[in-house]
């Protein structure tokens, strides 16, 4: 089967996801819930989107494809800074309150977090990608356990607010940060497509790519630092879904059999919203809500690494 029929086949069920969600027993409720459906549907989508584009760039800089963006500590800096709002601020802070300031201060963080993580580390040379990987997971434990602390010594009341930032969530999704969100993901993948083909080449190697004519090291910054961006709205807006990326990415790899980003990318980013949507409507309307979307990706996806993790050793063996 060709590519190009694959894709078709994969936008059919986006789209048959995507009206079943948006349809399924409406009732003719269009002033209240037709809406509220659509922007749950945009979020799911941006989300996915974003998460695809930046896992497939990140594995394709570490030449590796059992990681993920989460490994440079992303979601522990964002679970990490909801905490310190809730222990410092308090759940009636205007932090808390206002969403647009909860979600500007935390992509905020996480896009400082990463620049400084990514100069500190770059400046003294050319250092290896698994140095910063190193040092990433080991920032990251950090973060977390001084998360732990905190949320040891937060209010009760507190910490039962702080909770739903712990979960990714599309329930209760703001229109405007969807916006918001959406604006930012249009520019970094517009930007980030311009170099499609230069990650084509890059995925040949550092000396080769460097013999191509790819600047390779300015691109390995620019594509971190983009795919940071896009992980930091990403979980801003809806929350952490750690191995949501992997489980795309290399269905995207496994379905494609091609070496050419932009259609690994196009396919993963449309795998992303099959999922997504399609299983948000499966946890409404056949789960009814005993369980979320989070829960059931973070499953799939922990069995799906294990199954990665011995399939690499069986052929490192």
């Amino acid at each position: 089967m060709r590519n190009r029929t694959k894709m078709l086949i994969l936008l059919g069920l986006a789209v048959v996801s995507i009206l079943l969600y948006v349809f399924y027993e409406l009732n003719g409720n269009y002033h209240y819930a037709l809406p509220r459906r659509l922007i749950k549907v945009l979020a799911m989508s941006l989300t996915g989107i974003a998460i695809a584009y930046s896992t497939v760039v990140f594995q394709t800089i570490t030449h590796n494809r059992i990681l993920t963006p989460s490994v440079m500590g992303l979601d522990a800096l964002y679970m990490m800074v909801q905490t310190c709002i809730y222990f410092f601020f308090g759940s009636m802070s205007i932090f808390v309150i206002n969403a647009k300031y909860n979600f500007l201060l935390a992509v905020l963080a996480m896009v400082i977090f990463a620049l400084i993580f990514y100069r500190v580390l770059f400046k003294e040379g050319k250092r290896p990608i698994y140095f910063l990987l190193l040092v990433g997971m080991i920032v990251g434990t950090f973060l977390g356990s001084v998360t732990t602390f905190f949320q040891v010594l937060i209010d009760p009341n507190d910490f039962l607010s702080l909770q739903s930032k712990m979960f990714a969530s599309f329930n209760n999704v703001n229109s405007d940060l969807v916006w918001l969100a959406g604006v930012v993901i249009i520019i970094a993948f517009i930007y980030g497509w311009r170099h499609m083909n230069q990650l084509d080449v890059m995925s040949l190697g550092r000396d080769t790519a460097i013999n191509l004519g790819v600047p390779y090291d300015k691109l390995v910054q620019r594509m971190l630092i983009l795919s940071s961006v896009l992980i930091a709205v990403s979980t801003a807006l809806v929350g952490p879904i750690t191995f949501f990326g992997l489980i795309v990415a290399n269905l995207s790899y496994q379905f494609f059999k091609t070496y050419k980003h932009s259609v690994i990318i196009a396919g993963s980013c449309v795998m992303s919203i099959v999922a997504l949507v399609g299983g948000q409507w499966m946890v409404e309307h056949i789960f009814n809500f005993d369980t979320t979307l989070s829960v059931i990706i973070n499953f799939v996806g922990g069995v799906y690494f294990i199954y990665l993790l011995l399939k690499e050793s069986r052929s490192a063996g």
